[in-house]
C-alpha cells in the first residue's frame, strides 16, 4: 500500500542508529566484540531494580543497546527483513509507532521478571514490526489471521534459547499484532470484482 521508500527507507535509518549506538559504546566500553557490562549495560540497557527506582530512561535506551556483535547482527538481519516488508504496508508514521510501542512494551512486560532482571536489546521492537505485517497483511485480503497467529507462535519458538528474554519477545509481538489488527481495520476493504460470462447461442 505505501510504496518502499527507496531514497532513505526507514528501516536503513532504524539500522544505522543502532550500529552507531554500538559503535559509541564500544568506544566507552573498550570492547567492540563485547558489550561492557558495568559502563554500558548498567548505565543504558534495562536494569529492573534501577528502572523500579526511577530510571525510567532505560526502558527506551535499552532497545538500542546489544550485548554483542553477535546478538547485534542477528537483530538488524531480522529488522531488514521484517523493516522492508512493513513499510510497504504502513506510513513512515505506523511504522515508528508500532517499532517503539513494541519495544517499549516488551520493556514493560520485562519489568514483571523481578528487580533482578537486566536486559538489552531491540528483539520486542522487531517481534512488534514482524507481528504487525504478518496480521496486517492477513487481515487486509480478507484472510484468516490463525495463519499469522501460528507463524508468529512458531517465530516465537525458533527464537528460543539460552539468556533470551522471552518477556521482551511476547510483549513486543502481542503489541504489534494488535497495532496491525488495528491499522488493518481501519483500511478501506480493497474492491472486489464478480465476473459474469454469457455466451451467444449457436444459429
Amino acid at each position: 500500500m505505501f510504496p518502499s521508500r527507496k531514497k532513505f527507507p526507514l528501516t536503513y535509518l532504524l539500522i544505522g542508529l543502532n550500529v552507531a549506538v554500538y559503535v559509541y559504546t564500544s568506544v566507552i566500553g573498550g570492547n567492540f566484540l563485547v558489550t561492557d557490562y558495568y559502563t554500558v549495560i548498567l548505565q543504558y540497557g534495562q536494569v529492573n531494580w534501577y528502572v523500579m527506582n526511577g530510571s525510567y530512561w532505560q526502558l527506551f535506551t535499552s532497545m538500542f543497546i546489544h550485548a554483542n556483535i553477535t546478538h547485534l547482527f542477528g537483530n538488524m538481519l531480522f529488522l531488514l527483513i521484517f523493516g522492508f516488508r512493513a513499510e510497504e504496508l504502513f506510513s513512515s508514521e505506523e511504522y515508528l509507532l508500532i517499532y517503539f510501542v513494541s519495544g517499549l512494551a516488551g520493556n514493560l512486560l520485562t519489568l514483571l521478571l523481578g528487580p533482578d532482571m537486566v536486559s538489552v536489546g531491540a528483539s520486542g521492537a522487531i517481534f512488534g514490526v514482524f507481528g504487525a505485517a504478518t496480521i496486517y497483511s492477513r487481515r487486509a485480503i480478507g484472510q484468516s489471521i490463525l495463519s499469522a497467529l501460528l507463524y508468529s507462535f512458531f517465530l516465537l519458538m525458533i527464537s528460543s534459547g539460552p539468556e533470551v528474554n522471552y518477556a521482551a519477545h511476547v510483549g513486543g509481538l502481542v503489541i504489534g499484532l494488535a497495532i496491525g489488527y488495528a491499522l488493518a481495520l481501519r483500511r478501506k476493504p480493497p474492491a472486489k470484482y464478480q465476473y459474469r460470462f454469457s455466451y451467444l447461442p449457436k444459429p
